[in-house]
């Protein structure tokens, strides 16, 4: 690596994590803030940890994806989103415009897609890639150039996932990930994986056998208990694979050149918090990023 690095944001992850660890915060005119205060609160410490020269926002196209499509019931089970999470989903997307960060979503595919893309593209271009997310299905991207941070308590408390870590966390290597959610499938995202199959089983299958298709190619070799399940659920098993793999070629137009983070982008970030009510988010910035609190020209535009 060349010694730059990226930071992704998976925008629909953090505003949920914020919006469930925050108080039900208001501004003046009453409208909910508390998810958009602890998503920029989030994002902040990260960029202050980590030190990135470029940053990117990558949130959910707002409507069915091709996962939809393939499985009826995909995420099907998943509650009713919070009208007042939606409202602030929808004006931090607004802000992000507003300031001019670098910003990708694209209909049909879900933010783990592009960040997917966006990942690959930077990798490709000698970039260190940080991604910022609360989804453990983003663990089959780590590498030895991609690692996650994920919150573990509140908003304040993360964990940097390398490649270690996955198979500490899930108990087998990073590159069976999508393997392993093919066995045991995914409750959140409702797809079944190989009924009757769970962690412990599937652990000690890829163990044995190093993937998902080389099980299948070795079911005389499987005790006969578990081999009836493999071959009950093998439609399943290979739908959940194709669902727990994301994309990293979505047909988004990419440009590194506007993600930068500088002097610039920090102001206006700064400008923006100032001039709409989140003086401490304000002040913290005036002290990591040691702005000049009373001589930021680029405030006037809020």
């Amino acid at each position: 690596m060349s010694g730059k690095k990226l930071l992704i944001v998976d925008g629909h992850a953090v505003l949920h994590r914020a919006f469930h660890a925050m108080p039900a915060l208001t501004n003046s005119k009453g409208d909910p803030v508390g998810a958009i205060y602890g998503f920029f609160s989030i994002i902040l410490k990260t960029i202050k940890d980590i030190n990135p020269q470029k940053l990117v926002i990558c949130f959910d196209y707002p409507a069915p994806n091709f996962r939809h499509e393939r499985y009826v019931g995909y995420q099907i089970k998943r509650p009713k989103k919070d009208p007042t999470l939606s409202q602030q989903v929808k004006r931090t997307k607004k802000i992000v415009k507003e300031i001019g960060l670098s910003a990708y979503c694209k209909k049909g595919f879900e933010a783990d897609d592009v960040i997917a893309t966006v990942s690959y593209k930077a990798e490709s271009k000698g970039y260190e890639t940080v991604i910022l997310t609360g989804d453990k299905d983003l663990m089959q991207l780590v590498d030895k150039d991609t690692s996650l941070i994920m919150p573990l308590r509140g908003i304040s408390q993360t964990i940097k996932v390398r490649p270690s870590e996955v198979k500490k966390q899930l108990g087998i290597p990073l590159n069976l990930v999508v393997d392993y959610k093919a066995l045991i499938g995914d409750t959140s995202d409702n797809y079944p994986g190989v009924p009757g199959i769970g962690p412990k089983t599937a652990q000690k299958l890829l163990e044995e056998f190093k993937s998902f298709d080389n099980i299948y190619k070795n079911l005389d070799q499987i005790q006969d208990s578990v081999k009836e399940k493999l071959i009950q659920g093998k439609e399943a098993g290979f739908l959940s694979q194709e669902l727990a793999k994301v994309k990293k070629d979505v047909p988004v137009k990419i440009d590194l050149k506007k993600a930068d983070w500088n002097k610039k982008t920090i102001n206006l970030v700064a400008g923006f918090l100032k001039e709409n009510g989140y003086p401490s988010l304000y002040k913290r910035m005036v002290k990591d990023f040691e702005l000049e609190e009373n001589d930021d020209k680029q405030m006037s535009i809020f």
